[in-house]
């Protein structure tokens, strides 16, 4: 809202006032209407609104001593004895052409036995001070329900025990020992902790209740008590807090539609003559920093970018850290390997000071300093008159106020500050004096600078600045200059080299043409710029160095750290290196330290090299299954990544042609090791064998094989089974032959991986009265099968993956058998057999119905035999030779002879059934 509110004395009576639309007194319209805070405005009256200045009275049962104003959304705050009043600041809606501002007088905090003397309004945070108390409260939404109602309008009473120390308004000598002071120890209290400050606080609501209305309840975030100056001569009386003020940083808009400002981080400023505190209000309640002042400070005001104080001859500037601060909150990745910022806890400094007379307020406004100054300070009074008397009773006295109207000497100073540009290149040029000798203050000069930077960028109206291109580039430059710093000096933060200089945007290239000077002489360089490079060269970049910058960080890691050399070797960044010079090196570090990721290292330089017998040896130097996990400690031999997508390298490009094995071994190590996903294998070995999208190759086939032997995790076992099991079904049904050998034919397979089962006899019987075409395809036919009498796919699942294989032959009758049997469906098993195979039938049966399946031997077979007999022909010699042969075996096995009697048919043959009835009764005679 754009409105002033004042608190203004005559005739002994003091009244608060808003003057809404003031800027037409100032464009020279002198018409004024006068209005009472939320009184209904008439529309014929309020049209000449438009034009004129509005002066509305906002009455008080307690004279106002000070106000505070809302930044975020304009409500106002106002200090009375023993309480708080806060207005809500509305926009009444007069007509389509007008709306004006007017309060609404909504919550009351009644606080007892407190004077404020300074109180801070921002975002529901209320911050108080008495002359040695700061009290910092949140008001907290809540739900309201019929049994809180009561609740909420009683708000938070502090705890009865009181402070250690006491209370001197209570302690029971106070009142008789005129002659001594009796003063409470300092105390700070935080979050939980600050309940315990003895002042308690009422809410009451005030406005009109609607569906709308809010209730709130108090959180006590901060409470601080100081004691008095003492001296030998007695206590100073000069001893009281002053500008107190909280301070909204907002997250950073980075597109010009963003309107709303959104809140990120909040701080409370308070002061004491000779020292300022700054507390950061978020999850945490924090003292960040501390300001001693070289004299006596009269008032401050804070901003995102510094903290400017007056004292009785000085305007005196500080850096602040709340950008710091609200950058932690605001990016989750500050501070790690991708991004830096100065710490909180870096020491404030002072920027100027300038020499005024008699300076005696201070405000705040963009980028200007308004400064109140008195030129005769020797008739001026104190700036407040203090509310408690801190002498001697018996000594004191008050000095007589003037009339400040009558008094000559006053002056107005408007301050253009620095421009941020501006200030931070004459940072930068004063960091260069200690450049040279390589001390902290020139990255504390640097970080101070990059934080001004980083401040401007937070503000609000940053998107629509003039400066704004400019203050982008000097942050990438500021980031620049501090990775250099960490670079070149030896410091513990070595470290930040990196997300500085990621941050700042400069290429690998470009930060070693700042480092590294040119010609063969060998620098000392130090952890920082190793650091950098290491952990540059080991991510997957699309820079690549020219081979003199190759061979330059060649020689730099050699001697700086000889072990990241192998690594080294296979970024995508060396790929133009001298493969004979980084043998060199190889074979000097072999000496002292040998290892496979070493040897694979210098044999995927003799490839690049075109040495093949160079290769041969170093390859022959481990067993195979040695280099395999050897690839674990430098999976860029294999594979590199290009954009995020993994792609062949020329190492494996060879070993697709010499060493299948091997390159699908390494693979499994990798997968196993969480060094590349599956997803990534499959793209790996497709683009390897230059197939399509929708096309598997064999050598990813045998991958998911081999990985099917070693995974234990069931999510990734189940997903290749029915791969594989895809990829069987779809060769079998279009008649493909895999485009290369498989590694392991179905025997390895089922001697060593569990999921790949014991193929049944009954399905040997099948297959060997099917199409003589489905041989040519034995060995995707057998491990489908193989793996369906496994017990380890999930047939639900896999079905609609089955479902392509064609009923008529015997491969698909096989596979529908198979899964009718794992799904516990005997019944239509055994149909199928018998309508399609039925001398299968009975070697099924023997096979699967056992146990608790065993009585379908005469529920299910039996019957279904003797109907088939009736009805064909075709199959007749089949099904009797099924009858006679196992299934009445083992009925009359089994059964008693009067069950045995009744599943016979009664059109049967006797002779037939004769022998069988006899052993029947036989074994129930012996048993």
């Amino acid at each position: 809202g754009d409105y002033l509110v004042t608190i203004e004395e005559k005739s002994k009576a003091t009244f608060l006032r808003a003057y809404m639309n003031w800027r037409c007194m100032s464009a020279g319209s002198s018409r004024v209407c006068v209005r009472m805070v939320g009184h209904k405005m008439e529309e014929s009256y309020s049209e000449a609104l438009k034009e004129q200045m509005s002066v509305v009275e906002m009455p008080l049962s307690d004279p106002p001593l000070c106000i505070s104003c809302c930044p975020v959304n304009g409500d106002l705050l106002v200090g009375c004895k023993n309480k708080l009043v806060i207005f809500c600041l509305k926009y009444r809606i007069i007509n389509q052409n007008l709306t004006v501002l007017d309060f609404e007088r909504s919550l009351i905090l009644h606080i007892d036995n407190l004077i404020p003397a300074e109180v801070a309004f921002c975002a529901r945070h209320i911050a108080i001070t008495t002359e040695l108390d700061v009290l910092i409260l949140k008001l907290e939404l809540v739900q309201q329900s019929a049994d809180r109602t009561e609740q909420c309008a009683q708000g938070v009473s502090a705890p009865e025990k009181a402070m250690d120390g006491g209370s001197p308004s209570t302690h029971p000598l106070q009142l008789e020992l005129d002659e001594f002071i009796i003063c409470q120890k300092p105390v700070e209290l935080l979050g939980e902790e600050s309940k315990l400050c003895e002042i308690p606080v009422t809410l009451e609501s005030t406005e009109l209740p609607t569906e709308d209305t809010k209730h709130f309840q108090v959180q006590y975030l901060l409470f601080r008590h100081f004691a008095p100056d003492q001296s030998p001569f007695g206590f100073c009386e000069e001893t009281k807090l002053h500008s107190v003020q909280l301070l909204p940083v907002y997250q950073t808009a980075y597109e010009e539609t963003e309107n709303k400002r959104k809140l990120l981080s909040l701080f409370c400023f308070f002061s004491l003559p000779h020292v300022g505190y700054l507390y950061s209000l978020g999850k945490l309640v924090e003292l960040i920093s501390t300001y001693q002042y070289s004299e006596k400070s009269e008032q401050a005001v804070l901003t995102p970018q510094f903290l400017h104080v007056i004292t009785s001859q000085n305007l005196q500037c500080f850096t602040v850290r709340c950008s710091a601060a609200a950058a932690r909150s605001e990016d989750p990745y500050i501070d790690t390997t991708v991004k830096a910022c100065p710490p909180v806890t870096l020491d404030v400094c002072t920027l100027r000071m300038q020499l005024f007379i008699g300076p005696r307020a201070i405000c705040h406004f963009k980028n200007h300093i308004i400064l109140l100054t008195k030129a005769d300070t020797e008739d001026i009074t104190e700036r407040r008159k203090p509310t408690r008397r801190m002498l001697s009773r018996k000594t004191d006295h008050i000095k007589s106020r003037t009339n400040s109207e009558s008094e000559p000497g006053w002056n107005l100073y408007i301050i253009n500050t620095v421009s941020t540009i501006q200030l931070y290149r004459e940072m930068v040029e004063y960091s260069r004096t200690y450049e040279n000798v390589k001390t902290e203050s020139c990255i504390h000069l640097l970080s101070e600078a990059h934080l001004l930077i980083r401040a401007a960028i937070m503000d609000p109206h940053f998107l629509k600045s003039d400066e704004k291109e400019d203050l982008l580039r000097a942050f990438r430059e500021s980031c620049a200059f501090l990775g250099d710093c960490y670079s070149r000096f030896d410091t513990k933060d070595y470290h930040l080299a990196l997300p500085y200089y990621r941050m700042s945007g400069l290429s690998m290239t470009e930060v070693l043409k700042r480092l590294v000077s040119e010609g063969d002489e060998i620098q000392t360089y130090e952890r920082g710029f190793i650091f950098y490079l290491t952990h540059s060269l080991n991510e997957d970049s699309n820079e690549e160095l020219s081979k003199e910058s190759g061979n330059k960080v060649l020689q730099i890691l050699y001697l700086a750290d000889p072990v990241q050399l192998p690594d080294i070797l296979c970024s995508p960044s060396m790929r133009n290196i001298c493969p004979l010079t980084a043998v060199k090196y190889l074979q000097k570090i072999e000496k002292m330290m040998p290892s496979v990721v070493l040897t694979l290292t210098k044999a995927f330089c003799a490839l690049k090299m075109g040495v093949l017998a160079m290769y041969e040896h170093e390859m022959h130097s481990y067993k195979e299954t040695t280099l395999a996990c050897g690839f674990i400690g430098q999976p860029r031999l294999l594979q590199q990544r290009k954009e995020g997508i993994v792609t062949p390298t020329e190492f494996a490009v060879h070993l697709k042609e010499m060493q299948p094995g091997l390159l699908v071994a390494a693979t499994v190590a990798l997968h196993e090791n969480s060094k590349i996903e599956l997803e990534e294998a499959d793209t790996f070995f497709k683009m390897l064998c230059n197939s399509s999208e929708n096309t598997v190759p064999q050598l990813l086939v045998d991958f998911w094989e081999a990985l099917l032997v070693v995974s234990s995790q069931e999510k990734i076992l189940q997903e290749l089974l029915l791969r594989v099991t895809s990829q069987y079904v779809w060769r079998i049904s279009k008649k493909q032959l895999p485009e290369t050998k498989p590694l392991k034919t179905t025997e390895d397979l089922i001697d060593s991986c569990s999921h790949f089962g014991l193929i049944v006899p009954w399905i040997a019987s099948i297959m060997s009265v099917g199409c003589s075409s489905d041989k040519d395809y034995h060995e995707d036919i057998s491990r489908l099968q193989s793996l369906l009498c496994s017990q380890s796919i999930n047939i639900a699942s896999a079905l609609p993956v089955l479902e392509a294989l064609p009923e008529a032959d015997s491969v698909g009758l096989t596979v529908r058998v198979l899964c009718n049997t794992r799904l516990g469906n005997y019944e239509q098993a055994i149909d199928q057999l018998l309508s399609r195979c039925p001398a299968a039938a009975v070697f099924y049966a023997q096979h699967e119905l056992k146990g608790d399946t065993q009585a379908l031997w005469w529920k299910k077979l039996l019957p279904e035999l003797c109907k088939r007999t009736r009805l064909t022909e075709n199959d007749y010699p089949i099904l009797i030779s099924s009858l006679k042969a196992e299934t009445l075996s083992i009925v009359a096995m089994e059964l008693e002879l009067r069950d045995f009697l009744s599943l016979l048919p009664e059109d049967g043959t006797a002779a037939f059934f004769l022998p069988h009835l006899l052993h029947c009764s036989q074994r129930k005679l012996l048993t």
